[in-house]
């Protein structure tokens, strides 16, 4: 496999958040969706990263596949460029490979197509409704994180045998991350690597970073919606090693003005996070001749300021720098949670 070599698969969803053949478009029966996992995205003994990509909202099948494809050809781009700047990646080679998870996220492109997609991935995602999609995300995170190569069997700075997991999300794709987590909330504690102690659990499974561009989520989403994602004294587990990282830029009109238009309040895509269960960090998004230092991402959650940089949104998009995050900065910025996590 070539080092400059990205390979991306793809899972799709119906509108209740359940899995679908890609074959025959049925949803899967759930006593399959382990064999149906294995026969459609086994992790490849290649890969050094395994990346999770769920797309936001006026996302088709192939922009999430082409979206996700870009993020990760950016990266490589970036640690050929300057690998001085992810010592450890350079180190040991980085090989991604990604899933895409895909949902029927179009609707019209006005304030009540916005609350619709808001109002479906909500109903998709929640646990006590008929939602399905934070039982299959988890479901699937479950198994990559079984299937995987363990990190933890590898000597600590020395992972040549270990293949990290990483959730990355975009605009509503960022609750159903999130909705996967907290499914996966009373996992028990064991030792990690990479990052500082204290937050890292067992299973159903155990992820290494968590980036989440422009989410479309209230402020306070991680006390009122998710929050049991990090160790608690309500939840002595969670299936989370390093840092929850949620950029925001002034720009995104989505999260911003459209947001508050529906819930009287701007989003984290807007404004950042807000009221959480545990201490903040906020940065900016960092240039790429400027390393991340591990100060500035270890932390339970990490806000980050992408105003002077997703500041362009398609030509009269009221949507605004929504969906800017297709970058090198981006890449950076996911490059660099990568390299710590070692």
């Amino acid at each position: 496999m070539s080092p400059a070599t990205v390979v991306v698969e793809a899972v799709d969803l119906d509108e209740s958040g359940w899995l679908l053949d890609a074959d025959t478009g049925e949803p899967v029966p759930d006593h399959r969706l382990r064999n149906y996992f294995t026969e459609r995205i086994a992790p490849p003994a290649w890969a050094t990263d395994i990346f999770v990509y769920v797309h936001g909202w006026q996302t088709s099948p192939t922009s999430a596949h082409r979206t996700a494809e870009r993020l990760l050809s950016l990266a490589h781009g970036n640690l050929a460029a300057a690998p001085d700047r992810y010592p450890a990646l350079a180190a040991e080679g980085f090989s991604p490979w990604c899933v895409v998870v895909r949902w029927p996220s179009s609707s019209l492109v006005t304030p009540t197509g916005y609350r619709r997609i808001r109002d479906r991935a909500h109903a998709m995602g929640a646990r006590d409704g008929d939602g399905h999609a934070a039982h299959i995300l988890g479901r699937l995170l479950g198994y990559l994180d079984a299937e995987r190569a363990d990190p933890g069997a590898a000597p600590v700075l020395a992972n040549h045998d270990g293949q990290y997991l990483h959730l990355v999300g975009h605009s509503f794709g960022c609750r159903f991350l999130c909705e996967a987590m907290q499914w996966a909330a009373d996992a028990r504690l064991e030792d990690t690597l990479g990052w500082s102690a204290g937050r890292s659990p067992s299973r159903p499974f155990t992820a290494d970073s968590m980036l989440l561009f422009q989410m479309a989520a209230q402020r306070d989403a991680f006390l009122s919606l998710f929050p049991c994602i990090l160790p608690s004294d309500r939840h002595d587990g969670a299936p989370l090693r390093g840092p929850i990282v949620a950029t925001y830029s002034r720009h995104d009109r989505a999260t911003g003005f459209w947001h508050l238009r529906a819930e009287r309040r701007p989003g984290i895509g807007h404004s950042g996070i807000g009221p959480a269960p545990a201490p903040m960090f906020t940065t900016r998004l960092l240039p790429l001749d400027e390393r991340y230092p591990l100060s500035a991402l270890d932390h339970r959650f990490v806000s980050v300021d992408a105003s002077e940089v997703y500041v362009r949104g398609r030509r009269l998009s009221p949507a605004g720098a929504h969906s800017d995050h297709v970058r090198r900065e981006s890449a950076h910025l996911l490059l660099s949670l990568a390299d710590h996590s070692r």
